[in-house]
């Protein structure tokens, strides 16, 4: 069995796993990084079918994901996405009318203006209300631990929105950066992602998307990375307990204890609150508030190409987020359209045939050309638990990446890292922690 105590034991290999290891390796510092599944990646995952790579569902990222990107840089894959040169978003409805999000060349916060005031799907009192509104949104204090307790759509609404604002903008971008609707966001989370990526920098908020399947960007590409700098990656390794003891901190795994020289738990918040021990974090027992959010991946694969479009938005519609992954997959002929459907409680349970019954008509009333496809594949993908709900009063069960314990830190995209649940988030989260990790161990050298 490996381990020594001089090695960090990082549990979990999702992305914060992943760049807490990577992090820590390239500081010289021997890590091993243990994984319960036979892959890394996390949620974020690739899987073969009838000689398809499919990934579990899309993620998307911003360039304002400065931890992302650095790591896909460190990881060697930078070259595997692609980052739009401006942000433009075209919006689907499904009676044929269609607007177009396209940032303008002018400063933020006002780089949007333009688009929101020309916005097609909204009468045009609203988009001066909607205007209004985000220059209201851009001066709240996102340090505020009152905006936790308040939901989006209340304030939103005293703001003067409207119920084609809320659905057919704000809902927009909340659903998909939150995993949550207006009535369910704190307004602390929603005003991070806004002021963060569409109130800010102009360029913030441009989009990009992977060119490769995430199990190659985000699993065999961290492997590769971490055992290039000398970790060790233990895939189909549960690790049961976390301990202290006389003779320093140990991981139990598979039944064998391994001691270690520092731990970091970067599961989600359920199995972390089972190895986590009472006295190194007594309010454990509050993570459970932070519940779970589901995502809802739809897949249609048609024998022709039914849009020209890589992406698209979608109001009016079941359909929320569609993508082109025809490329991505592996398709030689058609296309493969992946529907990304976030807040999905209402579909999380669903047969298959049921939500194939609802999706593929409103598919053919975004896209015309779909009515003359034939439809060679339809599957779905679930994640029952893709984020924690980022309600009110959530950000106020976020822990700190520092436990009670010296040894031992937290690390993932629930853990309190200022940003909602998302890549950069669990990104920045093992980074965090990475560097408790290395404070602590300098420390005890010098010691």
């Amino acid at each position: 069995m490996s381990g020594s105590p001089g090695r960090v034991a990082i549990v979990g290999g999702g992305l914060a796993g992943i760049a807490a290891a990577v992090a820590l390796v390239r500081a010289g510092r021997p890590v091993t990084l243990y994984e319960s599944r036979p892959r890394l990646g996390g949620a974020t995952h690739s899987f073969e079918r009838d000689g398809l790579t499919v990934d579990n569902g899309q993620h998307v990222f911003l360039r304002c994901c400065t931890a992302y990107r650095g790591l896909l840089d460190r990881l060697g894959v930078a070259d595997q996405v692609r980052l739009q040169d401006r942000f433009d978003i075209r919006v689907l409805t499904p009676d044929g009318r269609a607007g177009r999000l396209r940032r303008s060349g002018l400063p933020g916060p006002f780089h949007l203006m333009p688009a929101l005031a020309t916005y097609a799907l909204l009468p045009a009192a609203d988009r001066v209300r909607v205007v209004r509104a985000s220059l209201a949104l851009a001066r709240l204090d996102p340090g505020d631990r009152a905006l936790d307790r308040i939901d989006l759509a209340s304030w939103l609404t005293a703001y003067g929105q409207r119920e084609p604002a809320l659905r057919a903008l704000w809902e927009l971008f909340t659903v998909a950066a939150l995993n949550a609707g207006l009535e369910e966001t704190s307004l602390g989370a929603a005003v991070q992602v806004f002021q963060t990526a569409l109130l800010g920098r102009a360029g913030a908020a441009d989009i990009g998307v992977p060119t490769a399947p995430l199990g190659e960007l985000h699993g065999t590409a961290a492997q590769a990375a971490i055992r290039r700098g000398g970790g060790e990656v233990r895939l189909s390794a549960k690790v049961t307990a976390v301990e202290p003891g006389a003779d320093g901190p140990a991981v139990v795994v598979d039944g064998v204890r391994v001691p270690a020289a520092a731990v970091i738990v970067a599961t989600p918040h359920d199995r972390a609150a089972r190895l986590v021990p009472a006295e190194a974090a007594p309010g454990r027992d509050r993570w459970s508030g932070l519940s779970a959010s589901p995502i809802v991946n739809v897949h249609a694969v048609y024998d022709r190409r039914v849009t020209g479009l890589p992406f698209a938005a979608a109001v009016g519609s079941p359909v929320q987020w569609v993508f082109d992954k025809t490329r991505v997959a592996g398709l030689d002929g058609g296309q493969y359209l992946t529907v990304s459907v976030s807040a999905a409680d209402r579909w999380i349970d669903l047969p298959a045939a049921k939500i194939r019954s609802e999706f593929v008509p409103a598919l053919e009333l975004l896209f015309p050309a779909a009515r003359q496809a034939a439809l060679t594949d339809f599957f779905v993908t679930r994640e029952r638990r893709a984020t924690f709900r980022q309600g009110p009063g959530s950000g106020a069960l976020r822990p700190p990446a520092a436990t009670r314990l010296p040894w031992l830190y937290l690390a993932g995209a629930w853990t309190d890292t200022g940003w909602p649940d998302t890549m950069e988030g669990a990104v920045r989260s093992g980074l965090h922690a990475a560097r408790l990790v290395r404070r602590y161990l300098r420390q005890g050298a010098a010691a």
